[in-house]
């Protein structure tokens, strides 16, 4: 059966744009609740055997407690977990069916759909796994330079890339190179936000410095070699250098944008036509897992469960560090309080805005891997599928939202989200420029930026090496 938007098992809600009406402000923070799941509508899984992939980070916990934890199983399924060496492995298997799905950046699916790299073929997403999770991280002789140049930008955190700028042409004068830093792919979230850090701080992304792709758990070593300055990651690769004294964090995603999107479940659109019903099973599993792993009382278990050698294989110490929400940006530094630095269900953190794809895809536009003329807004109804999470969500009892899209760069505290199906405590949602995203203006939006932030394709063709360390 086909899943597609007002399918059979559940009418798609008002996918309409929001008005400002639909949002309101909330006062203290309060736990999410949850009404009854109604079950009746769902049907067996077309298949009960299936492989999702993932790669070895933190934000791979929703897959990893599910499986340890029996959600999967609760949901007639057998799964097993195929841990990835890069996100280039991660893409070309699931378009190749060698894996039904898997943990992807919410930039895969999008890229895949509309053409952007080595593979097309068209896929979506029904489920994002998380929020937040990634910093940026310059090594320590990059550091120790800035420090004795200026000293006073360097003791704050987070830090404003305008500090590279004074130091850059003497940089590459010596190391005959630019400052070189890497991401985890061409369309991940980590390159986005390392660009923007760099271009809200003066720094151009495509002339100032040069960005490479380095698989995650190679950044540790690619950085104490001196082949790269700095990089833009997610955990625990920031805690390890921090922890190895090699390199220190400047700046967390969360810090680039409170609580943006991050990891997805995706899939191909031919499989979710063709298995909705093992579909809708991983989804309910995935939206479950993921209510378990961000209650406080459980995240000490979520970190010893994915530091295993069969997940993440870090040490203990390390991986609880931003799952206790406890992070420390430099190895003699304290350790800070950073709650919201993983965010597995809280702030509707499960739900695929269709806004998040369309700042996404802005991005894209910004630094040239994608079209400005290409119709944003039918791209993210076709890859973005909300319809399909509102029908898993509705089965096991949680609340979501009725509206696809919504303003991002408002809310600096806790606000409500009334336009629900019952009303959904929000997190802050600020970009560090103090820009506004608003979904109904994506072309005003991308030419806000100055002309100097718009220049893109410094980054390696997403089909040239765009998985592999350079």
């Amino acid at each position: 059966m086909n899943q597609g938007e007002g399918g059979a098992n559940i009418a798609e809600a008002d996918h309409r744009l929001p008005t400002a009406a639909s949002l309101s402000l909330a006062g203290p923070d309060r736990q999410i609740r949850s009404k009854t799941g109604d079950r009746s509508a769902v049907g067996k899984p077309e298949r009960t055997l299936v492989s999702l992939g993932f790669i070895p980070l933190t934000d791979c916990a929703p897959l990893v407690v599910a499986v340890e934890k029996g959600f999967f199983a609760q949901e007639g399924l057998e799964v097993s977990l195929s841990k990835e060496p890069s996100w280039a492995n991660i893409r070309d298997k699931v378009a190749l069916g060698v894996l039904d799905g898997a943990q992807m950046l919410a930039g895969i699916p999008i890229a895949a759909s509309l053409g952007i790299g080595a593979v097309r073929t068209s896929m979506i997403t029904a489920l994002s796994l998380d929020l937040n999770g990634n910093a940026i991280t310059l090594s320590r002789a990059l550091c120790e330079r800035l420090r004795a140049h200026s000293p006073a930008q360097m003791a704050q955190r987070p830090l404003d890339a305008g500090v590279l700028r004074d130091v850059s042409a003497a940089y590459v004068g010596e190391r005959r190179r630019p400052m070189t830093f890497a991401v985890v792919f061409p369309v991940s979230t980590h390159n986005y936000q390392l660009r923007y850090w760099l271009a809200a701080g003066g720094i151009d992304p495509d002339r100032d410095v040069r960005i490479v792709v380095v698989p995650p758990s190679q950044m540790v070593a690619h950085l104490e070699a001196g082949d790269i300055d700095g990089y833009c990651v997610g955990e625990p690769w920031n805690e390890v250098a921090v922890a190895r004294g090699s390199g220190e964090v400047v700046i967390t995603g969360y810090e680039i944008w409170n609580n943006g999107p991050e990891k997805v479940l995706g899939v191909t659109r031919d499989w979710a036509e063709n298995f909705p019903n093992t579909h809708q099973a991983l989804l309910r599993a995935l939206i479950q897992a993921g209510q378990w792993a961000d209650q406080p009382e459980n995240r000490m278990e979520v970190a010893r469960l994915i530091a295993q050698p069969d997940y993440v294989d870090a040490d203990f110490d390390v991986v609880k560090m931003s799952m206790a929400g406890s992070f420390r940006y430099g190895q003699a530094a304290e350790p800070v309080q950073l709650a919201d630095f993983n965010v597995f269900h809280r702030y509707a953190a499960g739900f695929p805005w269709r806004s998040h794809a369309l700042w996404i895809m802005t991005q894209m536009v910004r630094w040239r891997q994608l079209d400005g003329a290409r119709d944003l807004v039918a791209a993210a109804r076709d890859i973005y599928r909300p319809d399909i999470y509102r029908q898993a969500a509705e089965a096991v009892g949680i609340d979501y939202p009725l509206h696809d899209y919504k303003t991002e760069g408002k809310n600096s505290g806790p606000w409500t989200l009334c336009d629900a199906s019952r009303e959904i405590v929000m997190g802050p949602d600020l970009f560090l420029d103090g820009r506004i995203f608003d979904p109904q203006d994506t072309e005003g939006y991308i030419r806000s930026f100055e002309k100097r932030q718009l220049a893109g394709g410094g980054l390696p063709a997403p089909n040239s090496n765009d998985g592999a360390a350079q």
